[in-house]
């Protein structure tokens, strides 16, 4: 392992100082509990002290001692963002400061740096938003160029309104629900302008798909599955609050025309050439969402594309279900995503959800929603058709969402303990 020599003037409280910038800028922005630990551990080890981490949901605690001291402390983090840039570049300034030991300030000024980096513009953040609520409406079968229009419109008006809240609000489900709200009453006014029902229900649903948690899911599924529960418990339940700010603003927004989610029809098949191509776009979008770099941009599209086609075959061709299909194709994706995320130092979840996004189950997830609604609003006059169709959806939405989780979660688990091992043993780790 290459360890830097501590300074003689580095005391504990400067190196506790650097030790604790580093894990909540880590730790906020959507690296893994496990990677964003080990990292700290090792730039300790540098620094000739010896750390430990505690996260909590709120907090983030570091302790360190060495022959000539001990510190700790315990400052206020919550892992409510995901910028994959931000992770990367930190992870890149500790990997070469372990590498090449030098003074700590140089680092320490470039970390405030990377700190401060602006997000996406809002350009940039509107039109992709838009780009890829329009390719999930092709994927689940918009077929005419207006449904495209008006979802891409919803979702980049969506945008816009989250970037306005973000500006004078910091609650983390604010935004959502406004986007959802506003995605809703658009897929209202659609009804009253009398276009079809199946164009209502892809001009709603589309733009709240782009706006599902999906990497706070699957570092909350990590924590759990890793014995971390308290951790695991609150990411989970912070990505289902989300949902469920989703899902109320949806059914709000629909509520102003009076209408609901309409049952889906089968959607018409998709070619294969415009169902992979609208899994790139969609990639990119999510990709553009955690603020990726450009320069690895097209990796997650090369993957999701991929993955994509193979659930595509699945699904077409060799009669798998929509659960078995999505399992399969995120196995496959998480096995690729795995070595991936460690060459680039890119958050795993955030690279893993973004290659599979034009997967997830949000049509049925805001179906099984609406049909609840109407289930309570019915009374004791329970329509059978409608307990049935929403039970279905539920379902569908569970086992598909659970294929995605495990899918991905399987290969982190088990190709990823190879990287620890080896990363351990050689002093490096993404």
């Amino acid at each position: 392992m290459a360890a830097a020599a501590r300074s003689p003037d580095l005391d504990p409280a400067r190196a506790l100082d650097l030790l604790v910038t580093v894990a909540t800028l880590l730790f906020a922005n959507g690296q893994t509990t496990e990677r964003t630990t080990e990292c700290v551990e090792r730039l300790a080890t540098a620094l000739g002290f010896s750390a430990r981490v505690l996260l909590r949901w709120d907090e983030v605690t570091v302790a360190i001692e060495n022959g000539g001291g001990a510190a700790s402390t315990t400052v206020e983090a919550r892992p409510v963002g995901i910028e994959m840039g931000k992770v990367a570049a930190a992870t890149a300034l500790i990997d070469d400061f372990c590498d090449h030991p030098s003074a700590p300030e140089p680092l320490r000024s470039a970390l405030a740096q990377v700190q401060a980096h602006p997000p996406v513009s809002l350009i940039r953040f509107a039109s992709f938003a838009a780009i890829g609520a329009a390719a999930l409406g092709i994927i689940f079968g918009a077929a005419h160029l207006a449904s495209l229009i008006v979802i891409a419109v919803s979702a980049g008006l969506g945008a816009c309104l989250r970037r306005w809240i973000a500006g004078w609000s910091h609650n983390p489900f604010a935004q959502p629900l406004a986007a959802a709200l506003l995605a809703g009453a658009i897929g209202a006014l659609v009804v009253d302008l009398q276009f079809s029902s199946s164009l209502q229900r892809l001009v709603a649903v589309c733009p709240c798909m782009v706006l599902v948690p999906g990497p706070h899911v699957l570092n909350g599924t990590i924590d759990l599955a890793r014995g971390r529960l308290a951790l695991g418990i609150c990411r989970v339940v912070y990505a289902s609050l989300i949902i469920f700010a989703i899902c109320i603003g949806l059914l709000a927004g629909l509520s102003f025309g009076g209408t609901n989610l309409p049952a889906s029809a089968p959607s018409p098949p998709v070619p294969l050439i415009y169902d992979v191509i609208a899994a790139g776009a969609a990639v990119a979008a999510y990709g553009t969402f955690f603020s990726m770099p450009w320069r690895m941009l097209s990796v997650p599209i090369l993957i999701g594309m991929f993955a994509h086609g193979v659930h595509w075959a699945l699904l077409a061709k060799a009669g798998v279900g929509l659960a078995g299909g999505a399992f399969i194709a995120c196995l496959i994706v998480g096995a690729i995503t795995t070595p991936v995320a460690e060459r680039l130092r890119l958050p795993y979840a955030g690279l893993a959800f973004a290659s599979v996004v034009s997967l997830i189950p949000g049509a049925f997830l805001f179906r099984m929603a609406d049909g609840l609604l109407e289930l309570v609003a019915s009374g004791g006059d329970v329509s059978p058709s409608l307990l049935q169709a929403t039970l279905a959806d539920g379902i569908n939405a569970f086992l598909i969402t659970l294929a995605i989780t495990l899918g991905l979660i399987l290969p982190k688990m088990l190709i990823g303990y190879r990287f620890d091992k080896r990363f351990t043993g050689s002093g490096r780790s993404a």
